[in-house]
């Protein structure tokens, strides 16, 4: 008789230790999943990304439809000869609060500033050395971790005059015989001057 409530006891304990080593284990696997999926403030959401991709083709789309007019190619070329930078940029050569009083300017506010978006916008372009280098064509800080690039190429010709201060087309300097001009001709002998890139990087405010 006492064997068997011995039997008894010992199979009871049995259950007891295996019901709670289910549950330690239950617990811990919640507790690890919950860690694996918690959304933290800096985890990328479906949201989040889907207005990262929104804010890059509305880079992308500034930018076509400005060059569907020439407008890209006139804002590399906007060019101050006599001061040696972009006309009415401050004095590093490069603008910083109001966008060039130019098309692309003026789409770049309308379309960004106007929506509280901050952006820079860099020109990357070929050296005579063939390494490439960068100009900034309007600066207005480092840019966040969520910011997105857009870019579009530019071909400059020899032939391309320099713009002035009012919109119009320079009539005599062009792009390679006007001094001061930052873009180098790296296509010697050819009728191309350089290849530009031209970057649009931009973040939410």
């Amino acid at each position: 008789m006492s064997d068997r409530r011995g039997g008894v006891d010992e199979r009871g304990q049995g259950h007891t230790l295996e019901a709670v080593a289910a549950a330690f284990l239950l617990v811990a696997s919640v507790s690890f999943a919950l860690q694996m999926t918690a959304v933290t403030p800096l985890s990328a959401s479906t949201s989040s990304q889907h207005l990262e991709n929104q804010l890059r083709y509305t880079g992308a789309g500034v930018m076509a439809s400005v060059e569907e007019r020439g407008g890209l190619s006139r804002a590399i070329r906007y060019w101050d000869e006599s001061d040696a930078r972009f006309h009415d940029a401050p004095d590093g050569g490069y603008y910083t609060a109001d966008p060039p009083d130019n098309a692309f300017g003026r789409a770049l506010n309308r379309t960004l500033d106007e929506r509280n978006i901050a952006y820079n916008v860099h020109l990357v372009y070929e050296r005579s050395s063939g390494d490439r280098a960068q100009k900034r064509l309007l600066y207005r800080g480092e840019p966040s971790d969520h910011a997105v690039r857009a870019s579009r190429t530019v071909t400059i010709m020899d032939r391309d005059p320099l713009i002035d201060a009012d919109g119009t087309e320079n009539g005599t300097l062009t792009v390679s015989n006007a001094s001061t001009y930052f873009l180098p001709d790296a296509d010697t002998g050819g009728p191309v001057h350089n290849v530009v890139r031209v970057e649009v990087v931009a973040w939410r405010i």
